[in-house]
């Protein structure tokens, strides 16, 4: 994404200019990013379940984590491909089991994660499927994802919301879960080409919004939700409040409520 940021930082002068949405809603949710990590509280450790649990009390409409499958169907909440050089697709659980993460959890399965998530009934779990190495792997993430979700009792659309770089696991996600929020994170595809292939929900970086200027607007008339990830600066997130985002992403949430109250617009919780 850093030729995105270096274009849009270019023509950011005329960007601003952009008619984002006049008659834009004036309300948004706001999602943690990895969880509310960026505090003492949460021990500066992202995806960790502390992190979870701040972003819940704090009343964020939302908290974002990564998921990965282990080699043996183990999903583990991480948002690299490999920890210390190892391969999560690669290798077994018993290999990451023990590893620490910043704050000194180890690296939370799906399970404990979801133990936590679902204590709060009113933060949507953003639940981001990390892309694996072929089709058929990325089958199996999604079938375990849905029978860890079922197992605790988390499969519905008021609870858990899907995000993905992965084209084909949204596509399977809207298939199988149609009733549900799925929004890709790519900007290889524009909100048509999504909606054709079913898929009701945009999540994209806030810089492709700069470059594409007619996407918010398609994306509404396809009936999309819309997300912008990950926005952490105060003018950038002033702008996508002003187009008229349904959700903001941003490491800085507590930052994203004050700038809300100060627009005069509606925190989504």
């Amino acid at each position: 994404m850093k030729t995105i940021a270096k274009i849009a930082s270019l023509a950011m002068a005329c960007m601003l200019a952009l008619p984002f949405g006049a008659n834009a809603q004036k309300e948004a949710g706001i999602v943690a990013h990895r969880g509310f990590w960026n505090c003492e509280e949460a021990g500066y450790a992202k995806n960790s379940v502390a992190a979870l649990r701040e972003a819940q009390e704090a009343g964020f409409w939302g908290s974002e984590f990564d998921v990965n499958m282990t080699s043996d169907g183990v999903l583990i909440v991480y948002h690299d491909s490999d920890v210390e050089g190892k391969k999560i697709e690669t290798h077994p659980y018993s290999e990451f089991k023990d590893y620490k993460i910043k704050n000194g959890e180890t690296i939370p399965t799906i399970d404990q994660y979801l133990e936590q998530g679902k204590k709060y009934p009113e933060t949507m779990l953003v639940y981001e499927m990390k892309p694996h190495s072929c089709a058929e792997v990325e089958d199996r993430f999604v079938e375990l994802t849905i029978q860890k979700l079922q197992e605790h009792g988390l499969l519905c659309p008021e609870r858990v919301m899907f995000i993905s770089f992965s084209l084909h696991m949204c596509e399977v996600l809207a298939q199988k879960l149609p009733e549900f929020t799925v929004q890709y994170l790519g900007s290889d595809h524009n909100p048509d080409e999504l909606a054709a292939k079913k898929i009701n929900g945009i999540d994209f970086n806030y810089n492709t919004f700069y470059l594409h200027k007619k996407w918010y607007k398609m994306a509404r008339r396809n009936d999309m939700s819309v997300n912008a990830w990950t926005v952490n600066k105060e003018m950038d997130m002033k702008n996508m409040f002003k187009m008229g985002v349904d959700q903001l992403t941003t490491d800085h949430p507590l930052e994203a409520r004050e700038l809300l109250k100060k627009m005069n617009y509606v925190e989504l919780r």
